[in-house]
Parts: C-alpha cells; sequence; structure tokens
C-alpha cells in the first residue's frame, strides 16, 4: 500500500488533535503587524489576534509561504512515503499556490499533487478532512487527487462580514467593492467565485437576516441530497453555534465541522465574520 502524505496550509485551520492524528504537514502564512512578523497558528492565536485587532490603530498584512517553505517539507517527507497531496487555499486570493508550485519545480523525489482548492478557512478544511480519509483508506495518489478535484468542483463557500475596511485595506476586497460606503448596518453576503475570488453575491440588512440568508444558501446547494458542511467563525463562536444548530435542523449532514478563521483570514475578513462551506455527498 501506497504511504502518502498531506501537505496544507494554515488556513486550513484544522484542530490539532485531528492533524497529530494523520500526521499532517501544515505550513503557515505570516502576519505582519507594525514592526512584528507572527507565524499564523504559532506565535498567535485566533483569540489573542482579534483582542490585539480590535484594539489596534493598524491593520495587518499578510504573506504566503516562501517556495523554500514547501522544498524543505517536501524533502523532509520523502524518505519516508510515496506521493504528496498537497491541497491549499485558494490562488485566486493567496500566492500560495504558485509558491508550492516553484518548490515543486525544483524536487523530484516522490511525486506531488498540488490542489488549489479554490477556498480557504471551512472550505479548505472539508478538502483537507476528506483527503485525510482518503489517505486512511489507502487510495493511491491519483484516486486522491482525483477526489479533491471533485470536491473542489462540487464545493461553495458564504460568508458575511461586519465591515468591509478590511479586506479593502489589504487589496482581496474583489468583487465586493461595489458594497463599499454601504451603511453600517448593511450586511454584505460574500462568496468565493469559480477561481477562488471573492465576490458579492447581495447585502441584507442585519446580522440576523444574514444568517438566515447564509442558511438559505446552504438549503439550496444541498437540493435535497446529504451534504458535508464546515461553518467558521472570526471571534463569534455563539453566532456560529446557532448557524450550526439550524444547519443540522434544515439539512441532511453527513459531517457538520466547525472552524475558527485563522489569522490570516481574520486579517482580511475582521472580527464578527462568519459563514459556511458546503458540498453535496456522491449517494
Amino acid at each position: 500500500m501506497n504511504k502518502i502524505a498531506i501537505v496544507t496550509d494554515s488556513t486550513a485551520y484544522i484542530p490539532k488533535d485531528f492533524v497529530e492524528r494523520h500526521n499532517i504537514r501544515v505550513i503557515p502564512l505570516k502576519i505582519h503587524w507594525d514592526d512584528t512578523t507572527l507565524v499564523d497558528g504559532v506565535d498567535i492565536t485566533p483569540a489573542q489576534f482579534y483582542d490585539r485587532l480590535e484594539k489596534s490603530s493598524t491593520i495587518p498584512s499578510t504573506s504566503q509561504p516562501s517556495a523554500g517553505d514547501f522544498l524543505q517539507v517536501f524533502k523532509e517527507l520523502a524518505p519516508h512515503y510515496d506521493g504528496i497531496i498537497a491541497p491549499l487555499i485558494s490562488s485566486g486570493i493567496s500566492g500560495t499556490v504558485d509558491s508550492a508550485e516553484a518548490a515543486l519545480a525544483m524536487f523530484s523525489e516522490i511525486p506531488v499533487e498540488i490542489i488549489d482548492t479554490h477556498s480557504t478557512s471551512a472550505g479548505l478544511g472539508l478538502v483537507v478532512t476528506a483527503v485525510a480519509q482518503a489517505v486512511s483508506d489507502g487510495k493511491s495518489l491519483k484516486e486522491i487527487k482525483q477526489l479533491a478535484e471533485d470536491i473542489v468542483k462540487r464545493s461553495k463557500l458564504f460568508f458575511v462580514v461586519d465591515t468591509l475596511k478590511y479586506l479593502h485595506k489589504n487589496g482581496r476586497i474583489g468583487g465586493a467593492s461595489r458594497y463599499l460606503g454601504s451603511a453600517l448596518s448593511i450586511k454584505p453576503i460574500l462568496f468565493l467565485d469559480d477561481q477562488g475570488k471573492i465576490d458579492a453575491l447581495e447585502k441584507v440588512r442585519t446580522k440576523r437576516k444574514a444568517t438566515e440568508r447564509l442558511i438559505q444558501l446552504a438549503v439550496e446547494k444541498a437540493d435535497g441530497k446529504p451534504v458535508n458542511v464546515g461553518v467558521m467563525h472570526a471571534n463569534a463562536i455563539k453566532e456560529v453555534m446557532n448557524l450550526r444548530d439550524q444547519l443540522l435542523e434544515q439539512l441532511d449532514c453527513a459531517q457538520i465541522e466547525i472552524y475558527e478563521i485563522s489569522p490570516v483570514i481574520g486579517a482580511h475578513v475582521g472580527p464578527g465574520s462568519i459563514g459556511l462551506g458546503i458540498y453535496t455527498s456522491k449517494k
């Protein structure tokens, strides 16, 4: 049986026990704040990050891992595995996939499959979870790549932010720019498009209505089929628990997980953001 290693990035923000159980290598992105560089998920926790963000007069920027970061991990894994599968944050919002592909151009010891998930956070976490199960089931690298790509095609990621200022400041606002200057009470429903770029779906007047709309979108996406769901939040645990409970009532959930939004993604969406990743099960 082939031994397949899993590599992902820190924006998936998968629980530590899951990472350890499946021997997943997590390559962190970085946060640049004033004169300090912090490693995502290592030097600062989400709770510490959002507390500092709310008090800070400056907004941090972020950066992808280098090709060298990926190359080092590939080389460390090569003697122990027959192949590597690497589901990563969307190339539409990060250069992480580019760094991984640059590393792959310098590496030939074992096969590596890089998966641009066109997603992040809960959406990326769902792909990594499915990949981990496939590895545990003894699937081949080719089979796991096909599974991951199939899930990516069936997935959607929707989210709502309290304010667009973080996306605007960090240059990730994309199609959501049409809502800049809206009243503060307006809550934009955003999504990642087929290229994994941020776009605006619509706007609603309150956070409660935004949550209701997220549920409607999930129900529409499910279309009566069993679904795998990841709900995500940026320092908004009560709201995301409410979202999860309502989704459990209205959907046939084969899987539903809660993901904290990592500090790197939190720097772009801001505290109070909630959302969901979803794909239909093949049954």
